[in-house]
């Protein structure tokens, strides 16, 4: 089943969350479960069932995908916690949360609360009317609940301690926010929107600690500069990656990175990895015509890890 061929950046965070998945393959039965959080990279159709014009379940989106038809991912195809999951044996599709097609049997083994057009402020996720990322983590605490109604106490907590993580957002806060709408400009320079948003993470991720989070992925930003979009309305710049977004993202996985090192040492049990996003998005870009090859020696860097135990 095809990936989401039609946007690097999708095909960027499948390599860049693979990649960091090395650090929790001690064997595929370490991870009874996937669990996402985040955008539209992550979203597999929770805006489908919300009031919002961000939506994907129209043609040409899931040509791919089984069947043919448009689920809500913003994709035409699987999306990457899809594959993510089926590489540690369990269901080839993560499953939306608020897709009425599903019940917590399917949720048991992976579930997807990510909203596409959200972010780590609240602000972001109100310009689409798309669901923030508090009332995400309020979405999981109810999963929590079905989840011990469902397998009991033990086996739930189980799942939920040794269930795999995903984290992708924070892209929209940028470029769909602080660079569009002037509010956060005038309250915050961009490194003050960088540690703003940082704190907000910050938080988030503890609060996931203290509900028995313990395995995370989290993907930073892409060069936001070389994003479609961005490239095509950058006239003046010959339609060329715009520099100054590209170096705010940077600096953001710069103090990103720091996060994740100070948690890990401060969260008993913690253990969270940091996706390189940025480089492997960047290559694509800018260097195609080694696109194959590239590819090539990630994808095979991927099934190594997954076949030999982590030492970390």
């Amino acid at each position: 089943m095809s990936c989401c061929t039609s946007t690097p950046l999708l095909l960027w965070l499948f390599l860049s969350l693979s990649l960091s998945l090395s650090f929790f393959t001690a064997s595929k039965a370490d991870v009874p479960a996937v669990i996402v959080f985040g955008d539209s990279s992550v979203d597999s159709g929770n805006n489908n069932v919300i009031s919002t014009l961000l939506k994907s379940n129209f043609r040409p989106y899931g040509r791919d995908f089984y069947g043919g038809q448009p689920t809500g991912r913003f994709c035409n195809g699987r999306i990457p916690p899809d594959f993510i999951s089926e590489a540690f044996g369990l269901k080839p599709a993560i499953p939306a949360y608020l897709d009425p097609a599903y019940s917590i049997s399917d949720f048991a083994t992976g579930v997807c609360f990510a909203s596409a057009g959200t972010g780590y402020d609240n602000a972001t996720s109100k310009v689409l009317n798309v669901i923030p990322l508090w009332k995400e983590l309020e979405y999981y605490k109810e999963y929590q609940r079905q989840l011990r109604a469902y397998v009991g106490e033990k086996k739930a907590n189980l799942i939920l301690t040794e269930a795999l993580y995903l984290m992708s957002l924070g892209t929209n806060d940028f470029m769909e926010n602080y660079y569009t709408f002037p509010t956060r400009r005038s309250q915050f320079s961009v490194r003050q929107y960088q540690d703003f948003l940082l704190a907000l993470c910050e938080n988030f991720i503890r609060e996931l600690h203290g509900l028995g989070t313990r395995k995370l992925s989290i993907t930073g930003l892409p060069p936001m500069g070389c994003l479609p979009l961005e490239r095509a309305t950058n006239i003046l710049g010959q339609n060329d990656c715009v520099p100054e977004y590209n170096n705010v993202a940077l600096e953001f996985n710069r103090k990103l990175e720091g996060l994740v090192v100070k948690l890990n040492k401060q969260l008993p049990g913690m253990r969270m990895v940091s996706a390189p996003a940025y480089d492997i998005f960047y290559q694509i870009i800018t260097k195609p015509s080694q696109f194959g090859k590239f590819l090539f020696r990630y994808i095979n860097i991927f099934l190594y890890f997954l076949t030999v135990p982590s030492h970390s």
